[in-house]
């Protein structure tokens, strides 16, 4: 388990996955700004299920966000398209409706970016946002990525096409601002 300053990060249980499911993809509206790809109906047992446990990739490192405040289940959060060769990854967090405003999010980041820079020695992490996803951008940014590009009316989103931004961070600047975390 990886360890924040609010929140744990832990691998995904069986248990989770109805919650998560239930509060993070059948909210179709919500599911919608965080997923490229269309909603679709999917069954919470099912194997297309996007919080479905898997077995161990290396493409991928999907965690469980638990509170340390009250060990609930928060969230989901991960690096996916991990890249080996280039030593780079994206970034994504959730919160379950509950646990948002609550000041997670950068503890999310921070403890993701030491995943993927000291567990797993990657260069760079990026992650890529709705332009009006200012709670996103805004923990990024207070965990140090810079953003690095705007792409105009990339997303279609409940009806209408939306700017994405993407935000990236390299190891150096993450060690360089080490004073700024625990």
């Amino acid at each position: 388990m990886l360890r924040g300053t609010k929140i744990a990060l832990r691998a995904r249980h069986e248990s989770d996955v109805p919650v998560l499911h239930a509060e993070l993809y059948d909210d179709v509206a919500t599911r919608s700004r965080v997923d490229s790809r269309p909603w679709r109906p999917v069954s919470p047992g099912s194997e297309a299920s996007p919080f479905a446990v898997t077995e161990p990739d290396d493409d991928a490192a999907p965690f469980a966000v638990i509170s340390l405040d009250n060990d609930e289940l928060a969230g989901t959060a991960g690096l996916w398209g991990i890249d080996s060769h280039n030593r780079s990854a994206h970034l994504g967090i959730s919160l379950r409706p509950g646990f948002r405003g609550r000041g997670l999010a950068v503890d999310v980041v921070e403890v993701l970016c030491t995943y993927g820079f000291t567990v797993r020695g990657l260069h760079r992490l990026q992650l890529e946002t709705l332009a009006d996803n200012t709670a996103m951008i805004r923990a990024a940014s207070r965990a140090g990525f810079v953003q690095e590009g705007r792409l105009r009316r990339a997303a279609w989103v409940n009806g209408e096409f939306i700017d994405e931004v993407i935000l990236g961070l390299l190891a150096e600047e993450w060690n360089s601002g080490a004073q700024r975390r625990p």
